[in-house]
């Protein structure tokens, strides 16, 4: 098995959303640097994403769509056929290249892993985009194309986990009723893209776990002990894809859970047994200190690392440079550590009810 791939841009360096975008911050650049400054870069594993072909793309997403995509970007204008120039999807100097750069980041880790193996593609994760349209904050469907890639090589079996705060409403449309790829995903209740209910299986090919505001650590290890490792083991897959969307910790501020990123933590640990192929992306995550800390404690773990009781002052120094338009002030723990303290409380009647009626559905590809 070859070892773990970290794989970043520099296209990711000073490109933005917009200034009053929650995309304004920083998030790639952050955790490429904290992972440097702690040693935890060397040799081969810090892999250049290419900026994926437009036959890829196509893949997926219609070959007008893209055509509209380029032409954004070239002129700069919107497109509201395509949803290109809204609030939620701008048109901003690298509308096409970065999304493109993003799968061809998980193309990428695709062929890394393609005898066994880890990549990690933080860039990755845009997991709302449809094939026709932007869609919050997603342009291309990263997730998307790199399963379908997995898929052409020849894998049989592939589980998609998603924790972040968001349904995968676009994932769900490309692998609705698939026998070959299995969706599972843990999501805030009543928030957007409204999607995702409980009993909305995307024709047989799915678990959706919705969640209530408040979603705490306990109720995150209760789901991934009871539903997601089973469900995983289940399928005995040949690849593994998580999502790992940093916005459903408590700081941030496009959800109203709180979770420490500990959850992620263990999300890695617990999958990485158990297929011999695994790519984890970023996803969601809009406070550039929480988001940082969490996808740097991702790799840490993807890479062996151990995580640091406080970081030293280069490190520290990175966070502490750190600006949001929110001006919010960050706590002495967002700037020193990387591992938030757990976040542990109650079992919401919510979570208890949706892990037993989960548990008690049969999965059609169990045996």
């Amino acid at each position: 098995m070859t070892d773990p791939i970290f794989i970043g841009a520099r296209i990711y360096r000073g490109s933005s959303y917009g200034p009053l975008h929650p995309l304004s911050i920083p998030r790639v650049p952050t955790v490429t640097d904290l992972c440097r400054s702690l040693g935890w870069l060397t040799g081969t594993q810090y892999r250049t994403s290419p900026c994926a072909k437009t036959s890829a793309l196509t893949a997926f997403h219609t070959p007008r769509y893209i055509t509209a995509l380029q032409r954004a970007e070239a002129t700069q204008r919107p497109d509201p056929a395509h949803d290109l120039g809204t609030l939620s999807n701008p048109v901003f100097p690298e509308v096409y290249r970065r999304p493109a750069t993003a799968a061809g980041g998980g193309l990428l880790a695709a062929e890394h892993v393609r005898n066994g193996g880890v990549a990690y593609n933080p860039g990755g994760g845009t997991h709302h985009g449809m094939p026709d349209r932007a869609n919050g904050f997603c342009y291309i469907n990263e997730p998307v194309l790199t399963i379908r890639h997995l898929l052409q090589m020849g894998l049989k079996r592939i589980v998609y986990v998603d924790i972040d705060a968001h349904h995968c409403d676009g994932v769900a449309v490309a692998f609705h009723g698939s026998d070959q790829v299995q969706m599972i995903s843990v999501h805030e209740d009543r928030r957007w893209p409204f999607t995702g209910a409980l009993d909305d299986d995307a024709g047989g090919a799915a678990i959706n776990i919705p969640v209530p505001r408040g979603f705490n650590d306990t109720e995150f290890d209760l789901i991934l002990n009871e539903v997601i490792l089973p469900a995983v083991a289940a399928q005995k897959p040949n690849a593994i894809y998580l999502q790992c969307g940093a916005d459903a910790v408590t700081e941030d501020p496009l959800s109203r859970l709180t979770l420490s990123n500990r959850c992620h933590v263990a999300a890695v640990t617990a999958l990485g047994g158990m297929a011999p192929r695994l790519i984890v992306s970023g996803g969601g995550g809009y406070n550039p200190w929480s988001v940082g800390r969490a996808w740097s404690c991702v790799w840490a773990t993807l890479a062996g690392q151990e995580i640091p009781d406080h970081l030293p002052q280069d490190a520290a120094d990175i966070l502490r440079a750190l600006q949001w338009t929110r001006k919010a002030q960050p706590s002495e723990a967002l700037l020193t550590t990387l591992l938030d303290e757990p976040r542990h409380g109650p079992i919401s009647d919510q979570v208890r009810a949706a892990v037993a009626q989960i548990s008690n559905r049969s999965t059609r590809w169990s045996g």
